[in-house]
């Protein structure tokens, strides 16, 4: 939290819209707004889309949309404006080109006329040496004569940024006190050769200029910071920036096999999730804990919780796997933690739709009501709700072929028979009582409970799996049910 002496907070998240976001991508926006929340600071959402190649109008509106969608809410950026608009890279292409003369006419820059053939050959030549193979300054300091000579040869050059000749040290939020030596950061480029201007410069004069206090971001963007510190002394020399910003990077989010978590890996898209029915709630717990914990004994907390606890100094330096099952597992007590109604609107979208293709009358809302409350207690995710109600919408439940070779074992309709003839004459107002039905028609054949309501439970629902059995019967209601029981003896029959 910001002290009495220093600056209000102000975090960025500042994607590229550049494909599907990904869940390594939610977390360091998460960090970012938790801190933010935290703290009472800024929340800064910007659009990094100089890549006009990769970029896409597409991507950038599935930006904000997924923001929206997980309630990650930002104080400056697009659709909202601010003090420091535009917020779009694209948009801000005169602010580079002109930091950028800005800082070779103070002598922080300069342009580079090196071929990428000859670079090759002196990186080449510095392996064999056993030396850094970064640049080697070899443009630092060219006479006025020879760059008139390069110039009269057509060559063209970039603009490199020239780093200072001592030990670059910050302290890291995650990780302590950092140090780079010059001979490992040496001079990078910051424009093209088309008058481009490179991640290098925009995203820490963006920094800057919005003055960001506070930098969260992967680990895979560590080497790059201390050349980002170096050029914001520079920019603060200029008077383009008021301060230096704490930087703080995330641990890696480790996928299957222990390798990063990539963009490649299903489980990596954020869609999957949205598509699978994740709470945003409950997909946002599980991202907070890779890389940080909320105590040593609770592991589901929510939003509000999470912002009253976060803070960025007890971040885990140490790489997080991520794991799908706890996804699921913490989103499940999520569900369980909503009240009946807003679990029924929140399954809408699994519903209203696939029973509307079948038969668009098919939907029963009391019957749905009815079922809601058993099947929030058993869901993991909203998209598992139609396989464990349709069949109380169907004119005939979905069997599934495994779940009727599993249960129709030994002699079923000898079972079923018994069971259609006590369910018949049980009392259909009484779950209970459906039970204690079943219950006696399995000890007429030997059977125990469990094994004698299998054969009922696929007749009924069309799987061995489900919501509970006799509240099911109970909500489907005897003609229904009676009626398949038939259909399972016809077909044993057949």
């Amino acid at each position: 939290m910001a002290s009495a002496t220093s600056p209000p907070v102000r975090v960025r998240f500042c994607p590229s819209p550049t494909g599907n976001p990904h869940v390594g991508l939610v977390r360091t926006a998460l960090f970012n707004w938790a801190f933010a929340r935290h703290t009472g600071g800024t929340m800064v959402f910007r659009i990094e889309d100089t890549d006009a190649a990769r970029d896409s109008e597409e991507s950038y509106n599935q930006l904000l949309d997924s923001m929206r969608w997980l309630g990650l809410d930002w104080d400056e950026g697009p659709e909202i404006g601010g003090p420091h608009a535009p917020y779009r890279q694209s948009e801000r292409m005169d602010i580079y080109a002109d930091v950028a003369k800005k800082l070779q006419d103070a002598g922080h820059a300069y342009d580079c006329y090196c071929s990428t053939p000859e670079l090759d050959e002196r990186r080449t030549a510095a392996r064999a040496a056993g030396r850094p193979s970064g640049y080697d300054g070899h443009c630092r300091d060219l006479t006025a004569e020879q760059v008139e000579a390069y110039q009269a040869e057509g060559r063209p050059s970039i603009v490199r940024f020239r780093m200072p000749d001592e030990p670059i040290t910050f302290t890291d939020l995650v990780r302590g006190e950092l140090t780079f030596t010059p001979e490992n950061v040496p001079d990078f480029g910051i424009v093209r050769a088309n008058g481009a201007p490179l991640y290098t410069l925009v995203n820490p004069v963006d920094d800057a200029l919005m003055e960001i206090t506070h930098v969260l971001r992967g680990e895979d963007l560590l080497s790059s910071t201390p050349r980002q510190v170096a050029l914001y002394k520079a920019l603060i020399e200029l008077g383009l920036a008021k301060y230096v910003p704490a930087f703080g990077h995330l641990p890696y989010v480790m996928g299957e096999g222990n390798k990063k978590l990539s963009k490649r890996d299903p489980e990596a898209s954020l869609n999957l999730y949205r598509e699978r029915g994740f709470l945003p709630e409950g997909l946002l717990n599980y991202l907070s804990l890779l890389g940080w914990s909320f105590s040593a004994d609770q592991d589901v907390f929510t939003v509000a919780q999470l912002i009253e606890k976060f803070d960025i100094a007890d971040v885990n330096a140490n790489p997080a796997r991520f794991d799908l099952k706890k996804a699921e597992a913490i989103n499940a007590d999520h569900i369980r933690m909503l009240d009946v109604k807003a679990f029924a609107e929140a399954c809408t979208p699994w519903l209203r739709a696939p029973f509307a293709n079948w038969a668009p009358e098919a939907f029963d809302q009391a019957a749905w009501e009815a079922i809601a409350p058993h099947a929030q207690t058993r869901l993991q995710v909203l998209s598992d709700i139609t396989a464990n109600v349709d069949f109380l919408f169907l004119d005939e439940p979905v069997h599934d072929e495994a779940s009727w070779a599993k249960a129709m074992k030994g002699e079923p309709a000898a079972l079923l028979t018994t069971a259609r003839a006590k369910l018949e004459a049980a009392d259909w107002s009484s779950a209970e009582a459906l039970k204690e039905a079943v219950l006696a028609a399995g000890e007429e054949h030997g059977l125990k409970l469990g094994k004698a309501q299998a054969p009922v439970r696929v007749a009924v629902t069309g799987r061995t799996v489900g919501l509970p059995l006799f509240e099911s019967l109970e909500i489907l209601g005897k003609d229904k049910a009676l009626t398949r029981i038939d259909a399972a003896l016809a077909k044993l029959a057949a």
